[in-house]
């Protein structure tokens, strides 16, 4: 089961408009603003765009074959290196679950390790190597949330908006993909409401929540909460300290340490 949580990870819409001032590309601006590459130009400000955030998270993984649904949650951070020269920024993250069983997930945007405290393991894989081994991996939707369009079309859910009004859109990959069939997101409102009336993105975190389902019918949804961001993290945070007698695991193949 573990293997279908940490899946879960990296995997993290037609309709009528849920408002008739909003449009799709409101939304989608909203979702990708404060990603792009070029608020490293007006970084001066913290409103300029998010260059890391942390908060909670709540995980429900439902496996069609068995009918099974596990749930888990925990804390998360993620840290945005933008650059004047690449499109998409580097991204480090920091999955800690505390449900149902203590693991951790980090990346320097370099390596990626997966730690197991109960069975006193951690799993070592160079991210550019999972990259290349798979290549229709969705994890570019956390690399590359200010370039959507590049991987994914995008249009409305089904439905648009969720039961507070906050619009939903659907993303499908632009290559076939062996573990996203299409990826439902959840923008907040509010900041749809910023981007439109003020024109201006980063004062609220425009992610509520994500769906993906992989064309076995899988479904994970992970939801977000108490996000705070542009907290200054430090590159350091995202390296994992192996603690004394943990094992390391180095995947081969096809396997990628999730």
């Amino acid at each position: 089961m573990k293997k279908i949580i940490l899946l879960g990870l990296f995997l993290f819409l037609p309709g009528v408009c849920f408002a008739a001032n909003i449009s799709l590309n409101d939304v989608i601006g909203t979702l990708q603003g404060p990603f792009k590459s070029d608020v490293i130009k007006t970084r001066g400000t913290d409103k300029s765009g998010i260059f890391d955030f942390q908060g909670d998270f709540f995980q429900e993984s439902h496996i069609a074959a068995i009918d099974r649904t596990q749930r888990g949650s925990g804390f998360v951070s993620f840290l945005f290196e933008y650059s004047t020269t690449n499109k998409v920024p580097r991204a480090m993250f920091r999955w800690e679950y505390r449900e149902p069983s203590q693991q951790e997930v980090v990346s320097n945007a370099q390596t990626m390790w997966v730690y197991l405290p109960e069975n006193r393991q951690v799993i070592v894989s160079d991210i550019a190597q999972v990259t290349q081994q798979r290549a229709d991996n969705p994890m570019t939707f956390l690399t590359g949330l200010g370039n959507l369009a590049r991987d994914f079309s995008l249009r409305w859910g089904l439905p648009d908006h969720d039961q507070d009004g906050n619009p939903i859109l659907e993303l499908k990959p632009h290559r076939v993909s062996s573990l996203i069939r299409s990826l439902r997101i959840v923008v907040d409102r509010r900041a749809v409401k910023d981007y439109v009336e003020n024109n201006q993105v980063g004062n609220y975190f425009p992610i509520l929540a994500t769906t993906v389902i992989d064309p076995s019918d899988n479904r994970t949804t992970i939801e977000f909460s108490n996000i705070n961001f542009n907290r200054g993290l430090s590159p350091s945070f995202f390296e994992f300290r192996r603690p004394a007698g943990v094992e390391v695991v180095r995947p081969t193949g096809s396997e990628m340490g999730f």
